[in-house]
């Protein structure tokens, strides 16, 4: 019922109508807990159709938090990445399906996503590091940039689940194409011979 007011208010509020009690402050609390300010959520696909026309606009599907254009689509990825989880670890609950994970695999959607260092940003690094040394065979130990062999070999891992069509992983073509670009090296075991 409170939630109910809160949205007749802010409907008012809109409006211009001064009957309304909503306030800017109001709005900015309410938009801190990502309160829905529209009930009548639009259905998966027209979402989904919101992320890509992002990922055209932007490069990536990275919603920020604050994105006044569409202030609802970042709670929507979250959603996503909740419910992926959900998938795999077996919860009935989860609204994902195996069709949703492809298109959003499709567009680069990034599963994991905390404060951790973008895949543009690292892929940056990366080129510098074979402007500098000539390869792309980050060491275990490299002191300039200790994360990067990780995030080479998440690369590697990434690589060999897109090959074998695991929805999990989180490579694209455009990525591959990056990679390959800069004489990435997918397989970085030697084999010995007898």
């Amino acid at each position: 019922r409170w939630v109910r007011s809160q949205r007749q208010s802010y409907k008012r509020h809109l409006k211009g109508d001064s009957s309304s009690n909503m306030t800017a402050d109001r709005i900015e609390l309410l938009n801190k807990i990502n309160f829905e300010w529209d009930c009548s959520a639009p259905p998966w696909g027209k979402r989904y159709e919101e992320l890509v026309a992002f990922v055209k606009d932007f490069g990536h599907a990275r919603i920020p938090k604050k994105f006044p254009k569409n202030p609802s689509l970042q709670k929507w990825v979250n959603t996503q990445r909740q419910s992926y989880k959900k998938y795999f670890q077996g919860d009935a609950s989860s609204k994902m399906t195996k069709d949703r994970i492809e298109l959003l695999n499709k567009i680069g959607f990034e599963w994991r996503c905390n404060n951790s260092q973008s895949w543009e940003r690292r892929y940056e690094e990366l080129t510098s590091f074979v402007k500098e040394f000539g390869h792309t065979r980050v060491p275990k130990k490299f002191p300039k940039n200790p994360s990067l062999w990780r995030w080479v070999a998440c690369q590697r891992q990434n690589y060999q689940k897109y090959l074998k069509g695991d929805s999990s992983s989180n490579m694209t073509e455009s990525r591959i194409q990056l990679l390959n670009k800069i004489g990435f090296v997918w397989e970085c075991r030697q084999k010995r011979s007898l």
